[in-house]
């Protein structure tokens, strides 16, 4: 049995699949926010739960909103804040008594999907959650690709490439960087987009509504969202050229994005043809929770 935990800024849930990838328990509570020792024994408590309902035990995988630096061993870049700095991976071996694989919550989608969903089967897939934030992972042969630094996969801190004179130089982010992909191909950046150029804050599903009647705003936001994500990925295509890239998260519900991206793409891709496959992750939500699981493919 593998089990697997996606640690979220909300809510932590586990997951126990068989070895041909059946689910056999599902269960998640609320995230202690800001209380690291509870956020373990939040875990602890999944675990038992989970052997306890299955009457097995299990490899344990963790999806977290972050990554361990592989020079200290520490997180780093979680939005989670209370778990930067802390060696998760010996406090968690120390509170279960076994070993925890650990990684970001973007490779866990692309681990997921690349194991038996929309990547199945595909050497390398590149996988892109634009949700809340976006951020991306990169799977080869089914397995995690964290690179020299730990850094492989992170997308969502490069500037959107191609920029034009009128978003030069882009809205300032997170990470102290203007014009980054995980501001302006978020959902969040959909949202603000929208805001900027109108007062008013909606809901991504909100703005397509409007442009679906055909508000001209709205189009014009939603034309400008599929223009930067389109710029994004070619550049992915041009560096990486994955044989599929798969979308999860909020906005990647959005239908007209499987039409619309790849003639997007087309102008900025250097090559003859581009054939690569855009596809809607298979398990959606449950995407980063199956991944960590099957980190211990």
């Amino acid at each position: 049995m593998r089990l697997g935990i996606d640690w979220g800024g909300t809510k932590i849930e586990i997951i126990a699949l068989s070895q041909d990838g059946k689910e056999l328990f599902r269960q998640r509570v609320d995230t202690p926010r800001d209380d690291y020792q509870g956020c373990l024994e939040a875990v602890k408590f999944l675990v038992d739960a989970a052997e306890a309902a299955t009457g097995q035990t299990g490899t344990l995988g963790l999806g977290i909103p972050g990554s361990l630096s592989p020079k200290s061993g520490l997180v780093k870049n979680a939005n989670s804040t209370w778990m930067n700095g802390k060696p998760l991976d010996k406090d968690l071996e120390g509170v279960l008594g076994r070993p925890v694989r650990i990684q970001n919550d973007a490779n866990c989608l692309a681990v997921s999907e690349a194991t038996d969903g929309a990547g199945a089967g595909a050497h390398v897939v590149h996988a892109i959650i634009i949700g809340t934030g976006s951020g991306s992972g990169i799977a080869i042969d089914a397995k995690a690709h964290l690179g020299a630094n730990g850094i492989g996969g992170e997308w969502g801190a490069i500037t959107v490439p191609w920029l034009t004179a009128e978003e030069f130089p882009g809205p300032d982010s997170w990470i102290g960087h203007k014009g980054v992909i995980d501001r302006w191909c978020s959902g969040t950046g959909f949202q603000l987009d929208y805001k900027e150029r109108t007062g008013t804050l909606l809901k991504g599903h909100e703005i397509m509504a409007l442009k679906r009647e055909g508000d001209p705003v709205a189009g014009e936001i939603y034309k400008a969202y599929v223009s930067r994500l389109a710029r994004s990925l070619a550049m992915s295509a041009n560096l990486l050229d994955p044989d599929v890239f798969v979308l999860g998260g909020g906005m990647s519900n959005i239908e007209e994005l499987y039409t619309d991206l790849p003639p997007a793409l087309a102008p900025y891709i250097f090559s003859d043809t581009f054939d690569t496959p855009i596809r809607k992750a298979v398990h959606g939500d449950s995407s980063g929770v199956r991944g960590a699981a099957w980190l211990w493919n």
